[in-house]
């Protein structure tokens, strides 16, 4: 799309699957990962400001977009965050890139942490946008959290019952999410709302979500369980969140928890609502670039 203007379009084979995305600019690399309702065309303000001092790679997370949607299995183990992130490390290493920085929003976020912790050999510096870790995320979880997370409920619900309702008017959920978790009018365009709702329409893309969220559930949160006191995020952590966002609300220093994971946090709220890179592209972008410049 005219958003990515100089970047070049790939579709690299990974773990049984195929992951879409797009590739520019030059230097040290950078992977950006999307969340939902998006893909990769969240990263459109940010990413060519970043490529011009860096190799920016921007990526559908698997069942996303235009990346594959391998079938699932009762477990849902295909669509763990574990999954997800292998999907992300070959993607770079097919491009070249043994050692990488990271940055995620929301899903994008859990898959980049996961990858931290996974494969510290790879990634050289995270930062994750408005979310805590999973198994944070529960532990704390009380009425609050229940109401203004319902999608980590209703989309985790047995199988077909989101699928069908989704299948029957996906504009409605994505509508909805753009529209509920927007503080900034105007930060996501027609055109590019549009895209997004296409993507929901393949039934495909719908079962592969809810498949996510059903092993946020289950795996995600005992992969978590896992590591909590026995493996830390090693490189430097930056921590974004949306100061009109749930997690402005719900926890009362979002660094704290996170330094429950790592020994080097740092960051702070943005002026946005849950959109970030898409409500405010110029400090976020400042913010990336101080942090992956060392500064």
């Amino acid at each position: 799309m005219a958003f990515f203007d100089g970047f070049e379009e790939f579709d690299i084979a990974a773990a049984g699957t195929t992951i879409h995305g797009r590739r520019g600019g030059s230097g040290p690399p950078v992977l950006l990962l999307h969340g939902i309702p998006e893909t990769h065309l969240m990263w459109r303000e940010v990413a060519p400001r970043l490529a011009e001092e860096y190799t920016v790679v921007a990526t559908d997370l698997r069942g996303y977009g235009d990346s594959g949607k391998p079938p699932s299995t009762p477990d849902h183990e295909p669509y763990s965050m574990r999954a997800i992130g292998r999907d992300q490390l070959e993607v770079m290493a097919a491009l070249g890139f043994d050692r990488f920085a990271v940055a995620g929003h929301d899903r994008g976020a859990r898959c980049a942490y996961r990858l931290a912790l996974d494969h510290p050999e790879a990634v050289e510096r995270l930062a994750v946008m408005d979310v805590v870790p999973v198994g944070a995320a529960y532990d704390r979880a009380d009425r609050d959290f229940s109401l203004a997370y319902w999608q980590w409920s209703f989309l985790a619900a047995p199988e077909p019952v989101p699928e069908r309702f989704l299948d029957a008017a996906p504009a409605n959920l994505v509508e909805h999410m753009l529209d509920a978790w927007t503080a900034v009018p105007g930060a996501v365009p027609a055109d590019v709302r549009a895209e997004y709702v296409a993507k929901f329409r393949d039934p495909a893309t719908v079962h592969a979500v809810c498949e996510e969220f059903r092993a946020s559930a289950t795996l995600d949160f005992e992969h978590d369980e896992a590591d909590r006191g026995q493996r830390t995020i090693k490189c430097p952590v930056l921590v974004l969140w949306a100061e009109h966002g749930e997690v402005a609300q719900l926890y009362d220093d979002p660094l704290e928890v996170w330094r429950e994971w790592a020994g080097d946090v740092r960051g702070g709220p943005i002026a946005a609502g849950h959109f970030i890179p898409e409500e405010s592209p110029r400090d976020t972008t400042q913010r990336l670039l101080a942090f992956l410049n060392h500064g």
